[in-house]
């Protein structure tokens, strides 16, 4: 039996790809809003397509945002992809209205700034040294659809800080200038690409994700 992966099913999400992808890694997947299950499961997904806003309303709804502080607060594994990692940051601004996030990092997503939005299509990216999500994996290409991100990253990288922890590992990727692709904090994981839309790299990915919630 694979480990036990909730895809979490809010109404916002390439779900049937997100469980297929799992599944095919090995994962036992369910989709479900279910709180209980969401909460006491080997690992959660959260995927988002869309706005920021409107990905923010359909977790509000099902009081996604609580089951992600509660695992988190308990360390465990929660994986985010594509809006799915935005809003775990402050806020959101979209056509000049701000949303509030889940709040898990510090930072605001806006818009991209490039010549051409949406970004769309297949990327490298800069994975930090040590990374377990992209072994093996450092220099392929994964498949990206967005026109918002975080363009700064701050947790655990300010001077003034308490230093009683690891720093976040960080992973960038450019379009108009650099923005982040993906982000390893202790429980929490996040992709701004759709590893269940990027190939053999995408499957290697959520494979190295299963193996943190032995």
């Amino acid at each position: 039996m694979g480990a036990r992966v909730v895809v979490l099913d809010y109404g916002f999400g390439n779900v049937r790809s997100a469980v297929r992808s799992l599944e095919r890694v090995g994962a036992d997947v369910t989709l479900t809003a279910d709180r209980t299950l969401a909460q006491d499961a080997d690992g959660l997904v959260v995927p988002g397509v869309g706005a920021f806003a409107a990905c923010m309303a359909g977790l509000t709804a099902v009081r996604g945002h609580e089951v992600v502080g509660r695992r988190l607060a308990g360390n465990r594994p929660v994986l985010g992809i594509c809006v799915g990692m935005q809003v775990m940051f402050d806020a959101g601004v979209e056509h000049g209205e701000r949303t509030d996030g889940i709040g898990e990092w510090p930072g605001v997503v806006e818009r991209l700034h490039a010549d051409v939005v949406p970004h769309m299509g297949w990327s490298p990216v800069e994975a930090p040294e040590g990374s377990t999500l992209f072994s093996g994996i450092e220099d392929e290409r994964f498949y990206f659809v967005h026109s918002y991100a975080a363009q700064t990253f701050t947790k655990g990288y300010d001077e003034n800080a308490v230093g009683r922890f690891t720093p976040p590992k960080v992973t960038w990727a450019d379009h108009g200038g650099r923005f982040v692709a993906a982000v390893e904090d202790g429980p929490l994981a996040a992709t701004q690409f759709h590893p269940e839309k990027s190939g053999d790299a995408g499957a290697q990915l959520l494979e190295n994700w299963l193996r943190t919630l032995a």
